[in-house]
Protein backbone atom coordinates (compact mmCIF):
# COMPACT_ATOMS: atom_id res chain seq x y z
CA UNK A 1 0.00 0.00 0.00
CA UNK A 2 1.41 3.41 -1.11
CA UNK A 3 0.38 6.56 1.00
CA UNK A 4 0.60 10.51 0.42
CA UNK A 5 0.54 11.74 3.92
CA UNK A 6 0.25 15.52 3.88
CA UNK A 7 1.32 17.49 7.25
CA UNK A 8 2.03 20.97 8.39
CA UNK A 9 5.84 20.87 8.60
CA UNK A 10 8.72 17.74 8.63
CA UNK A 11 11.02 17.87 9.59
CA UNK A 12 10.31 20.68 12.45
CA UNK A 13 11.34 21.16 16.20
CA UNK A 14 8.74 19.02 17.09
CA UNK A 15 8.02 16.13 15.41
CA UNK A 16 8.53 12.69 17.67
CA UNK A 17 4.82 11.58 17.77
CA UNK A 18 4.81 12.27 13.69
CA UNK A 19 8.03 9.94 12.93
CA UNK A 20 6.82 7.39 15.39
CA UNK A 21 3.48 6.99 13.78
CA UNK A 22 5.03 7.21 10.54
CA UNK A 23 7.74 4.80 11.45
CA UNK A 24 4.98 2.02 12.60
CA UNK A 25 3.21 2.83 9.49
CA UNK A 26 6.57 1.64 7.31
CA UNK A 27 7.05 -1.68 9.39
CA UNK A 28 3.55 -2.84 8.56
CA UNK A 29 4.57 -2.44 5.35
CA UNK A 30 3.17 0.79 4.28
CA UNK A 31 5.10 2.42 1.67
CA UNK A 32 5.59 6.58 1.93
CA UNK A 33 5.55 10.14 0.19
CA UNK A 34 5.07 12.94 2.90
CA UNK A 35 4.16 16.40 1.76
CA UNK A 36 4.85 19.70 3.72
CA UNK A 37 3.02 22.46 3.31
CA UNK A 38 5.80 24.29 5.06
CA UNK A 39 9.13 25.60 3.37
CA UNK A 40 11.89 23.46 4.53
CA UNK A 41 14.19 24.71 6.66
CA UNK A 42 17.60 23.00 6.42
CA UNK A 43 18.29 23.25 10.32
CA UNK A 44 15.33 21.16 11.23
CA UNK A 45 17.13 18.41 9.75
CA UNK A 46 18.90 17.56 13.31
CA UNK A 47 15.24 17.52 15.08
CA UNK A 48 14.52 14.26 12.91
CA UNK A 49 14.13 11.45 15.26
CA UNK A 50 16.47 8.59 14.69
CA UNK A 51 13.57 6.43 14.35
CA UNK A 52 13.07 8.10 10.77
CA UNK A 53 16.61 9.01 9.77
CA UNK A 54 17.52 8.85 6.17
CA UNK A 55 18.10 5.74 6.15
CA UNK A 56 14.46 4.19 7.11
CA UNK A 57 12.51 7.22 5.47
CA UNK A 58 14.87 8.45 2.30
CA UNK A 59 14.78 12.25 1.92
CA UNK A 60 13.84 12.02 -1.67
CA UNK A 61 10.46 11.02 0.09
CA UNK A 62 9.83 14.11 1.55
CA UNK A 63 8.55 16.69 -0.36
CA UNK A 64 8.57 20.18 -0.04
CA UNK A 65 7.35 23.39 -2.25
CA UNK A 66 7.97 26.89 -2.05
CA UNK A 67 4.70 28.95 -2.54
CA UNK A 68 7.07 30.98 -4.99
CA UNK A 69 7.37 27.46 -6.71
CA UNK A 70 3.71 27.00 -6.99
CA UNK A 71 3.02 30.06 -8.47
CA UNK A 72 5.68 29.46 -11.07
CA UNK A 73 3.97 26.16 -12.11
CA UNK A 74 0.79 26.63 -11.93
CA UNK A 75 -0.10 26.47 -15.59
CA UNK A 76 -3.15 26.10 -17.04
CA UNK A 77 -4.95 21.80 -16.62
CA UNK A 78 -7.94 21.01 -18.59
CA UNK A 79 -10.85 22.89 -18.30
CA UNK A 80 -12.97 20.27 -16.15
CA UNK A 81 -9.94 20.58 -13.26
CA UNK A 82 -9.66 24.15 -13.12
CA UNK A 83 -13.33 24.38 -12.28
CA UNK A 84 -13.23 21.88 -9.77
CA UNK A 85 -10.40 23.37 -8.28
CA UNK A 86 -11.78 27.36 -8.52
CA UNK A 87 -15.08 25.49 -7.17
CA UNK A 88 -13.40 23.54 -3.49
CA UNK A 89 -11.12 26.69 -3.26
CA UNK A 90 -14.05 29.42 -3.33
CA UNK A 91 -15.93 27.31 -1.17
CA UNK A 92 -12.68 26.50 1.56
CA UNK A 93 -12.41 30.46 0.86
CA UNK A 94 -15.69 31.06 1.96
CA UNK A 95 -15.39 29.29 5.07
CA UNK A 96 -11.76 30.33 5.95
CA UNK A 97 -13.03 34.06 6.09
CA UNK A 98 -15.24 33.55 8.23
CA UNK A 99 -12.35 32.90 10.90
CA UNK A 100 -10.48 36.33 9.65
CA UNK A 101 -7.36 37.31 7.22
CA UNK A 102 -4.91 34.59 8.50
CA UNK A 103 -7.31 31.70 7.89
CA UNK A 104 -7.86 33.03 4.72
CA UNK A 105 -4.63 33.46 3.65
CA UNK A 106 -3.35 30.02 4.62
CA UNK A 107 -5.94 28.49 3.33
CA UNK A 108 -5.72 30.16 -0.17
CA UNK A 109 -1.58 28.90 0.03
CA UNK A 110 -2.17 25.28 0.78
CA UNK A 111 -5.28 25.36 -1.82
CA UNK A 112 -2.78 26.64 -4.68
CA UNK A 113 0.25 24.73 -3.37
CA UNK A 114 -1.90 20.92 -3.68
CA UNK A 115 -3.03 22.40 -7.24
CA UNK A 116 0.59 22.09 -8.15
CA UNK A 117 1.39 19.53 -6.24
CA UNK A 118 -1.54 17.50 -7.99
CA UNK A 119 0.46 18.26 -11.32
CA UNK A 120 3.87 17.94 -10.39
CA UNK A 121 3.57 13.82 -9.15
CA UNK A 122 2.47 11.44 -11.16
CA UNK A 123 2.42 8.23 -8.85
CA UNK A 124 -0.48 6.55 -8.17
CA UNK A 125 -1.50 6.10 -4.03
CA UNK A 126 -3.89 3.86 -2.51
CA UNK A 127 -4.59 6.47 0.19
CA UNK A 128 -4.47 9.84 0.82
CA UNK A 129 -3.53 10.56 4.83
CA UNK A 130 -3.93 14.32 6.08
CA UNK A 131 -1.72 14.08 9.01
CA UNK A 132 -3.37 17.10 10.83
CA UNK A 133 -6.78 18.02 10.61
CA UNK A 134 -6.23 22.34 9.53
CA UNK A 135 -4.57 23.30 6.72
CA UNK A 136 -2.63 20.10 6.00
CA UNK A 137 -6.18 18.47 5.62
CA UNK A 138 -7.18 21.15 3.08
CA UNK A 139 -4.10 20.90 1.05
CA UNK A 140 -4.89 17.07 1.14
CA UNK A 141 -8.60 17.46 0.52
CA UNK A 142 -7.88 19.72 -2.65
CA UNK A 143 -5.13 17.24 -3.55
CA UNK A 144 -7.37 14.40 -3.61
CA UNK A 145 -10.64 16.17 -5.47
CA UNK A 146 -7.95 17.01 -8.38
CA UNK A 147 -6.26 13.72 -8.53
CA UNK A 148 -7.01 10.73 -6.52
CA UNK A 149 -10.75 10.86 -5.47
CA UNK A 150 -11.93 7.14 -6.00
CA UNK A 151 -9.28 6.20 -3.77
CA UNK A 152 -9.86 6.69 0.49
CA UNK A 153 -8.98 9.88 2.15
CA UNK A 154 -8.62 9.99 5.81
CA UNK A 155 -7.27 12.66 8.17
CA UNK A 156 -6.21 13.04 11.62
CA UNK A 157 -7.49 15.18 14.35
CA UNK A 158 -5.36 16.04 17.77
CA UNK A 159 -6.08 19.12 19.29
CA UNK A 160 -6.27 22.99 19.71
CA UNK A 161 -4.47 24.35 16.41
CA UNK A 162 -6.75 21.21 14.79
CA UNK A 163 -9.92 20.16 16.20
CA UNK A 164 -10.90 22.34 19.58
CA UNK A 165 -9.76 25.86 17.63
CA UNK A 166 -9.01 27.33 14.18
CA UNK A 167 -11.68 24.62 12.78
CA UNK A 168 -11.52 25.79 9.06
CA UNK A 169 -13.93 24.27 6.89
CA UNK A 170 -14.22 21.09 9.05
CA UNK A 171 -17.70 20.07 9.27
CA UNK A 172 -17.18 19.82 5.58
CA UNK A 173 -13.79 17.57 5.54
CA UNK A 174 -15.29 15.64 8.39
CA UNK A 175 -18.34 14.48 6.11
CA UNK A 176 -15.94 14.23 3.23
CA UNK A 177 -13.24 11.49 5.29
CA UNK A 178 -13.41 8.14 5.16
CA UNK A 179 -11.53 8.05 8.08
CA UNK A 180 -11.00 10.25 11.23
CA UNK A 181 -8.50 9.16 12.81
CA UNK A 182 -8.21 10.32 16.61
CA UNK A 183 -6.30 10.42 19.99
CA UNK A 184 -8.40 10.33 22.41
CA UNK A 185 -12.20 9.27 23.31
CA UNK A 186 -12.07 12.88 24.56
CA UNK A 187 -11.63 14.24 21.07
CA UNK A 188 -14.76 11.82 19.99
CA UNK A 189 -17.11 13.25 22.41
CA UNK A 190 -15.97 16.64 21.42
CA UNK A 191 -17.00 15.85 18.04
CA UNK A 192 -20.09 14.31 19.05
CA UNK A 193 -20.75 17.77 21.40
CA UNK A 194 -19.70 20.12 18.57
CA UNK A 195 -21.30 18.64 15.08
CA UNK A 196 -24.32 16.85 16.81
CA UNK A 197 -26.71 17.10 13.65
CA UNK A 198 -23.69 15.05 11.81
CA UNK A 199 -22.37 12.64 14.29
CA UNK A 200 -24.50 10.05 13.11
CA UNK A 201 -22.87 10.01 9.91
CA UNK A 202 -19.67 10.54 11.16
CA UNK A 203 -19.29 7.97 14.47
CA UNK A 204 -18.78 4.61 12.62
CA UNK A 205 -15.30 6.15 10.81
CA UNK A 206 -14.15 7.96 14.19
CA UNK A 207 -11.11 6.00 15.48
CA UNK A 208 -8.93 6.48 18.56
CA UNK A 209 -5.20 5.89 17.88
CA UNK A 210 -2.40 6.27 20.45
CA UNK A 211 0.72 7.91 19.31
CA UNK A 212 3.39 5.23 19.89
CA UNK A 213 7.34 4.97 21.70
CA UNK A 214 9.84 3.03 20.49
CA UNK A 215 9.68 1.52 24.49
CA UNK A 216 13.10 0.25 24.00
CA UNK A 217 14.29 3.79 23.58
CA UNK A 218 12.54 5.07 26.61
CA UNK A 219 14.06 2.92 29.41
CA UNK A 220 11.73 2.68 32.70
CA UNK A 221 14.19 3.72 35.40
CA UNK A 222 13.35 4.75 38.91
CA UNK A 223 16.73 4.97 40.58
CA UNK A 224 19.27 7.38 41.25
CA UNK A 225 17.04 10.58 40.84
CA UNK A 226 17.68 13.85 42.57
CA UNK A 227 15.17 13.82 45.38
CA UNK A 228 13.24 17.33 45.21
CA UNK A 229 13.60 18.03 41.08
CA UNK A 230 10.40 18.91 39.08
CA UNK A 231 10.65 19.03 35.03
CA UNK A 232 8.28 20.84 32.90
CA UNK A 233 8.57 19.83 28.91
CA UNK A 234 6.95 22.32 25.91
CA UNK A 235 7.04 25.14 24.17
CA UNK A 236 5.82 27.45 26.91
CA UNK A 237 2.71 28.43 25.53
CA UNK A 238 0.11 30.36 27.65
CA UNK A 239 -2.43 27.29 27.53
CA UNK A 240 0.10 25.01 28.82
CA UNK A 241 -0.28 26.78 32.53
CA UNK A 242 3.33 26.79 33.23
CA UNK A 243 2.98 30.24 35.05
CA UNK A 244 1.03 27.86 37.83
CA UNK A 245 3.59 25.76 38.34
CA UNK A 246 6.00 28.91 38.77
CA UNK A 247 3.53 30.35 41.37
CA UNK A 248 3.32 27.21 43.29
CA UNK A 249 7.15 27.26 43.86
CA UNK A 250 6.67 29.50 46.87
CA UNK A 251 4.37 27.93 47.98
CA UNK A 252 6.36 24.66 47.96
CA UNK A 253 8.98 26.23 49.25
CA UNK A 254 7.17 27.86 52.52
CA UNK A 255 6.30 24.29 53.11
CA UNK A 256 9.89 23.19 53.37
CA UNK A 257 10.52 21.79 50.66
CA UNK A 258 13.69 22.82 48.51
CA UNK A 259 12.74 22.60 44.96
CA UNK A 260 14.31 22.66 41.75
CA UNK A 261 12.44 23.35 38.79
CA UNK A 262 13.59 22.65 35.09
CA UNK A 263 12.18 23.87 31.78
CA UNK A 264 12.71 22.32 28.56
CA UNK A 265 11.54 24.41 25.50
CA UNK A 266 12.06 27.31 22.87
CA UNK A 267 14.18 30.15 24.78
CA UNK A 268 13.17 32.78 22.96
CA UNK A 269 9.35 32.32 23.96
CA UNK A 270 10.34 31.86 27.88
CA UNK A 271 10.63 35.46 28.21
CA UNK A 272 7.23 36.11 30.07
CA UNK A 273 8.01 32.57 32.53
CA UNK A 274 11.51 34.16 33.14
CA UNK A 275 9.86 37.60 34.44
CA UNK A 276 7.54 36.07 36.42
CA UNK A 277 10.98 33.88 37.81
CA UNK A 278 11.86 37.21 39.14
CA UNK A 279 8.70 38.76 39.73
CA UNK A 280 8.38 35.59 42.56
CA UNK A 281 12.15 35.68 43.97
CA UNK A 282 12.42 32.28 42.86
CA UNK A 283 15.12 32.59 39.93
CA UNK A 284 17.74 30.96 41.74
CA UNK A 285 15.11 28.06 41.94
CA UNK A 286 14.50 27.56 38.15
CA UNK A 287 16.71 26.76 34.58
CA UNK A 288 15.47 26.97 31.12
CA UNK A 289 17.54 25.11 28.79
CA UNK A 290 15.95 25.89 25.93
CA UNK A 291 15.01 22.98 22.87
CA UNK A 292 16.72 19.87 23.01
CA UNK A 293 16.87 17.03 21.22
CA UNK A 294 14.72 14.04 21.83
CA UNK A 295 17.60 11.61 23.43
CA UNK A 296 18.44 15.00 25.68
CA UNK A 297 14.92 15.45 26.38
CA UNK A 298 15.01 12.16 27.48
CA UNK A 299 17.58 12.32 29.77
CA UNK A 300 16.66 15.39 31.21
CA UNK A 301 13.17 13.77 31.68
CA UNK A 302 14.57 10.31 33.41
CA UNK A 303 16.95 12.71 35.84
CA UNK A 304 13.50 14.27 37.24
CA UNK A 305 11.70 14.01 40.37
CA UNK A 306 8.34 14.53 39.26
CA UNK A 307 7.15 15.82 35.75
CA UNK A 308 4.29 18.47 35.86
CA UNK A 309 2.27 19.28 33.03
CA UNK A 310 -0.49 22.14 34.55
CA UNK A 311 -2.57 22.85 31.25
CA UNK A 312 -4.58 25.63 32.20
CA UNK A 313 -7.09 24.98 29.28
CA UNK A 314 -8.17 22.82 26.14
CA UNK A 315 -5.17 23.01 23.75
CA UNK A 316 -3.53 19.74 24.25
CA UNK A 317 -5.22 16.73 23.33
CA UNK A 318 -2.95 13.99 24.41
CA UNK A 319 0.18 15.80 25.39
CA UNK A 320 2.96 13.30 24.50
CA UNK A 321 5.38 14.29 27.14
CA UNK A 322 3.39 12.60 29.38
CA UNK A 323 3.36 9.67 27.36
CA UNK A 324 7.56 9.70 27.43
CA UNK A 325 7.34 10.35 31.57
CA UNK A 326 5.05 7.47 32.39
CA UNK A 327 7.46 5.01 29.87
CA UNK A 328 10.73 6.65 31.42
CA UNK A 329 9.21 5.83 35.25
CA UNK A 330 9.08 9.74 35.95
CA UNK A 331 5.78 10.58 37.70
CA UNK A 332 3.74 13.02 36.50
CA UNK A 333 1.11 15.27 37.93
CA UNK A 334 -1.29 17.25 35.47
CA UNK A 335 -4.47 19.06 34.91
CA UNK A 336 -7.70 17.16 34.36
CA UNK A 337 -8.61 18.35 31.00
CA UNK A 338 -8.74 16.83 27.37
CA UNK A 339 -7.47 13.01 26.92
CA UNK A 340 -5.00 13.49 30.23
CA UNK A 341 -7.25 11.35 32.41
CA UNK A 342 -7.22 8.81 29.83
CA UNK A 343 -3.41 8.96 29.74
CA UNK A 344 -3.72 8.84 33.65
CA UNK A 345 -6.05 6.09 33.81
CA UNK A 346 -8.48 8.75 35.75
CA UNK A 347 -5.98 9.34 39.02
CA UNK A 348 -4.11 5.46 38.47
CA UNK A 349 -1.13 6.09 36.66
CA UNK A 350 -0.80 9.84 37.82
CA UNK A 351 -2.18 12.67 39.86
CA UNK A 352 -4.62 15.17 38.10
CA UNK A 353 -5.34 18.22 39.68
CA UNK A 354 -8.16 21.01 38.40
CA UNK A 355 -6.30 23.68 35.65
CA UNK A 356 -5.47 26.98 37.30
CA UNK A 357 -5.20 25.72 40.97
CA UNK A 358 -1.92 26.64 42.55
CA UNK A 359 -2.66 24.92 45.86
CA UNK A 360 -3.58 21.77 44.28
CA UNK A 361 -0.98 21.54 42.00
CA UNK A 362 1.40 22.51 44.99
CA UNK A 363 -0.45 19.47 47.14
CA UNK A 364 0.12 16.61 44.63
CA UNK A 365 3.57 17.27 44.11
CA UNK A 366 4.33 17.74 47.60
CA UNK A 367 2.45 14.33 48.14
CA UNK A 368 4.82 12.98 45.51
CA UNK A 369 7.74 14.29 46.95
CA UNK A 370 7.13 13.46 50.39
CA UNK A 371 6.17 10.25 49.34
CA UNK A 372 8.97 7.44 47.91
CA UNK A 373 6.74 4.72 47.75
CA UNK A 374 3.50 6.40 46.08
CA UNK A 375 6.28 7.65 42.95
CA UNK A 376 7.46 3.93 42.94
CA UNK A 377 3.57 2.71 42.51
CA UNK A 378 2.65 6.01 40.31
CA UNK A 379 5.73 4.89 38.09
CA UNK A 380 5.12 1.27 37.93
CA UNK A 381 1.47 1.94 36.93
CA UNK A 382 2.37 3.98 34.25
CA UNK A 383 5.02 2.47 32.79
CA UNK A 384 2.34 -0.63 32.36
CA UNK A 385 -0.18 1.40 30.46
CA UNK A 386 2.59 2.32 28.48
CA UNK A 387 3.39 -1.14 27.13
CA UNK A 388 -0.31 -1.69 26.76
CA UNK A 389 -1.09 1.55 24.78
CA UNK A 390 1.82 3.11 23.59
CA UNK A 391 3.90 0.56 21.76
CA UNK A 392 4.73 2.30 18.14
CA UNK A 393 5.05 -0.82 16.34
CA UNK A 394 1.66 -2.68 17.25
CA UNK A 395 -0.17 0.31 17.35
CA UNK A 396 1.05 1.40 13.75
CA UNK A 397 0.35 -2.04 12.72
CA UNK A 398 -3.47 -1.42 13.66
CA UNK A 399 -3.57 1.95 11.69
CA UNK A 400 -1.81 0.02 8.89
CA UNK A 401 -5.11 -2.25 8.84
CA UNK A 402 -7.77 0.77 9.47
CA UNK A 403 -5.95 2.34 6.16
CA UNK A 404 -5.94 -0.55 4.57
CA UNK A 405 -9.03 -2.00 4.47
CA UNK A 406 -11.22 1.35 3.89
CA UNK A 407 -12.79 1.82 0.84
CA UNK A 408 -14.09 5.44 -0.56
CA UNK A 409 -17.31 6.18 0.81
CA UNK A 410 -17.94 9.08 -1.60
CA UNK A 411 -18.54 8.06 -4.81
CA UNK A 412 -15.99 10.44 -7.20
CA UNK A 413 -17.37 13.34 -8.72
CA UNK A 414 -19.67 13.74 -5.68
CA UNK A 415 -20.17 16.85 -3.99
CA UNK A 416 -20.49 15.97 -0.28
CA UNK A 417 -24.15 17.77 1.32
CA UNK A 418 -22.98 20.23 3.76
CA UNK A 419 -25.42 20.99 6.44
Amino acid sequence: MRIAVFTNQFPGPVSTFFARDMRGLLEAGVELDIFSFYPLEARLWQYVPDILNESVLPKTKIHHISFTQSLRSAGPWPLRNAVAFLRDTAAVSASAARSGVEPLAKSIYVSLKAWTLSKQYAADYDHILAYWGNYAATCAYIFHRLKAEGIPYSMFLHAGIDLYKHSVYMREKLLYADNIITCSEFNREFMRRHYPDIFPELSDKIYVHHHGLDLAEYRFEQNSRPPRKIIAVGRPDKQKGFEYLLRATPELTSRGLDIDIEFVGPGEEAESLKSLTHELNISEKVRFRGWLLPEEVRSAIRQASVLAHPSSELWDGVPNVIKEAMALGTPVVASNLAGIPELLGNGENGILVPPKDVKALADAIEMLLRNDALRRRYADAARRHAEEKFDYRRNGRRLANILHSTSRRNTPGQLVPCK
